[in-house]
């Protein structure tokens, strides 16, 4: 391995393009002979004072240029101008040119999903196609078999995808699972107790609450603002009714888009600290951001368990997804993951590793950064003089219905009409007083942004047609 340490402070454009641009360079001079070996993505960080993440888009980067190439488990060698490409043991990313045809089933039903915000199709159907076929020809025996041990690479690739702003876990307190989902579950399982209570958001994941209260958990509610959740009324949910544990989403909000500043994260980690309270932390719409906040993880290391995956961003069919706890809880939790869903899978969890590891992972995801971009687009100029919630990088909106509309009815409606949406209720841990009149809408899961036009064509129509509301005259 090369002790090789580069100096950015040369050319323009972002940290990542420059440390790319610094391997070609030195690659051209002789710097970096091929079958070099490039530092560890993490001590190279460590040695800049940049972001993990930071270096592994580099390396990816250097990847697409055919400079370099990522070995799983063994780290990224200089491959040379004349070699790139011979000895890649992952195909190069794929050209990702925008949403692909592809075959619909809710289309032939006649409807547009719309309540779904999983990673748009690019054709990365075909790198993990062939990712699969290399699983199964080097490992016949393994995918056959029950998951017996977690490889160190598995956990690596966790790092290295939940790594944000200054922060990247420990590899030893990742553990791989089903996705997000599951690592709540798991996290759940593992830290509470039948008759415990979780404190949500007013708004939030609900299906991480109901599943909660359907293994004997308690759900209540900590009051939001425009900033995310209130540190006095967590302070008070606290003293008063003793949650065992908050789910709480600071990044791209589900369903509000909300980023809560900094300073907040703080103020809800020492409230957490003061009244013991365990914290889950999920970033699953966080990995979508160019540069992601600072975690709560940051401050409260020692009790929160920061979740992410790549449903959003890569495919929600891999399911994969990781969970980064305490130091001394990532045994407990595989454990209690095992147990909720049965144990991890091979096959997806070796896939989930080499996404991320070969830099597979990462090019997806730049890809679904610039689909969504330009479906947000298509979303704002639809809704024109409407009061709603977005951003460029998120795969929903967030939308207030004009009177008489109620969200519930909207809904309906939309389904009447072809077009499935989620109302304000989906989103609801428990019962409220708290009226909104909103829905959400997912533009992600659509083949083809021209089913997107439709479909908004579609819903603002039925929002522009308030009478539509009265649909019972009974």
């Amino acid at each position: 391995m090369t002790n090789w340490l580069p100096s950015l402070s040369d050319g323009s454009g972002p940290i990542y393009q420059r440390l790319a641009d610094r391997i070609e360079s030195d690659i051209a001079q002789g710097v970096l002979p091929p079958g070099t070996k490039l530092p560890p993505q993490r001590d190279l960080a460590f040695d800049i004072g940049v972001t993990i993440g930071t270096i592994g888009r580099a390396y990816a980067l250097g990847r697409e240029r055919g400079l370099v190439s990522g070995e799983v488990g063994r780290g990224t060698f200089v491959l040379g101008h004349d070699a790139a490409g011979d000895h890649a043991p992952h195909p190069a990313p794929i050209p990702f040119g925008g949403t692909r045809a592809r075959s619909d089933e809710s289309a032939r039903r006649g409807q547009l999903v719309m309540d779904s915000t999983s990673a748009p199709d690019l054709g990365q159907g075909e790198v993990i196609g062939t990712l699969l076929a290399d699983i199964a020809r080097e490992h016949p025996d393994k995918i056959v078999d029950y998951t017996r041990s977690m490889p160190a690479d598995w956990r690596e690739a966790g790092a290295r995808w939940l790594a944000a702003d200054q922060w990247a876990p420990d590899p030893g307190t990742v553990v791989p699972t089903l996705g997000v989902h599951a690592s709540a579950m798991a996290v759940i399982a593992a830290v509470t107790s039948p008759g415990d209570k979780i404190a949500f958001e007013q708004l939030t994941y609900s299906s991480i609450s109901r599943s909660a209260n359907l293994i004997g958990r308690r759900s209540i509610v900590i009051r939001t603002d425009d900033f995310g959740p209130v540190p006095e009324d967590f302070e008070r949910l606290c003293a008063q009714q003793h949650p065992k544990l908050a789910f709480l989403i600071p990044s791209l909000h589900n369903p509000t888009l909300t980023i809560t500043p900094v300073d907040r994260r703080r103020d809800i980690a020492e409230i957490a600290r003061r009244h013991n309270v365990w914290l889950i932390e999920d970033a699953i719409y966080a990995a979508m951001l160019d540069e992601q906040p600072t975690p709560i993880a940051t401050f409260l290391p020692e009790r929160t368990f920061y979740v992410g995956g790549l449903a959003k961003t890569v495919s929600a069919g891999v399911r994969g997804g990781w969970v980064a706890c305490p130091a001394n809880l990532a045994a407990r939790v595989q454990v209690a993951h095992k147990m909720v869903t049965g144990g991890m899978s091979f096959l997806l969890a070796e896939l989930g590793a080499r996404l991320v590891l070969s830099g597979q992972a990462d090019a997806i995801r730049q890809a679904a950064r610039d689909e969504i971009e330009a479906r947000e687009a298509i979303v704002r100029e639809a809704f024109a003089g409407l009061d709603m919630s977005s951003h460029k990088r998120a795969p929903f909106a967030w939308i207030k219905l004009p009177d008489p509309w109620l969200s519930g009815t909207f809904k309906n409606v939309a389904a009447s009409e072809g077009v499935l949406i989620d109302d304000e209720d989906e989103f609801k841990p428990g019962r409220t007083e708290q009226i909104y009149h909103r829905f959400r809408l997912g533009f992600s899961a659509l083949a083809r942004r021209e089913d997107l036009r439709g479909g908004l064509a579609t819903v603002r129509r039925l929002i522009d047609s308030p009478n539509s509301g009265y649909d019972n005259y009974g």
